[in-house]
Formats: structure tokens, C-alpha cells, sequence
């Protein structure tokens, strides 16, 4: 098992920018994917940017050339970059990560713009 906490939320006017952050309690080098997803109010959860073991990345084509995915191994973290933030970027924002056949998420950071 792994045990997941992000951090890094907060309240930012539109066009501001933050670093969210997702701790591992193991290697994440192993891991076959690393995700953030998003939740908003009355809204499915929704991919927002991958990475995978291998290094490949993947962005829902709402945060392109907005937000950038990356990974420390040596620190078991997953960061995710929120650039030219909008009023709809708001939302509760979770970390996953997958490995074999399992999968855990963490318990989720709220990321709220002001427009």
C-alpha cells in the first residue's frame, strides 16, 4: 500500500499561480502512473495531468500549456504546476497513483480562484 498527502492548495486570483505537492509514503520510481485529478462542485472527477513510470506526460487539453506535471523520486513526490489560473480551475484536487494492478488516492487539497 501507499499512503498519499497533498498540499500546497489555497486561494489565488485568476491569472496567479500554485505548486500543489503529493508525498508518498514509498518509492514512487516504481510506480506505473502518477496522476492529479480534479473535483469540482456537482462535477465527476476529472484527469488532469499524468506522468508515467517511464517519464511521459499526459494534460486534459483544459490545462495545456498551463500546468505542468513533474516528479522527484529522491523525495517520493509529485508536484503539479498551476500556471494562468482561471475562476474554472477551482476544485478539490487529488493524487493517485497506480502500480500492478492497485491504485491509492490521496485525501484531496482545494485549490479556489477568484476571478
Amino acid at each position: 500500500q501507499v499512503q498519499l498527502v497533498e498540499s500546497g492548495g489555497g486561494l489565488v486570483q485568476a491569472g496567479g499561480s500554485l505548486r500543489l505537492s503529493c508525498a508518498a509514503s514509498r518509492n514512487i520510481f516504481n510506480m506505473n502512473v502518477m496522476a492529479w485529478y480534479r473535483q469540482a462542485p456537482g462535477k465527476q472527477r476529472e484527469l488532469v495531468a499524468e506522468i508515467t513510470s517511464g517519464g511521459s506526460t499526459n494534460y486534459a487539453d483544459s490545462v495545456k500549456g498551463r500546468f505542468t506535471i513533474s516528479r522527484d523520486s529522491a523525495l517520493n513526490t509529485v508536484y503539479l504546476q498551476l500556471n494562468s489560473l482561471k475562476p474554472e480551475d477551482t476544485a478539490i484536487y487529488y493524487c493517485k497513483a497506480e502500480w500492478d494492478s492497485f491504485y491509492a488516492w490521496g485525501q484531496g487539497t482545494q485549490v479556489t480562484v477568484s476571478s
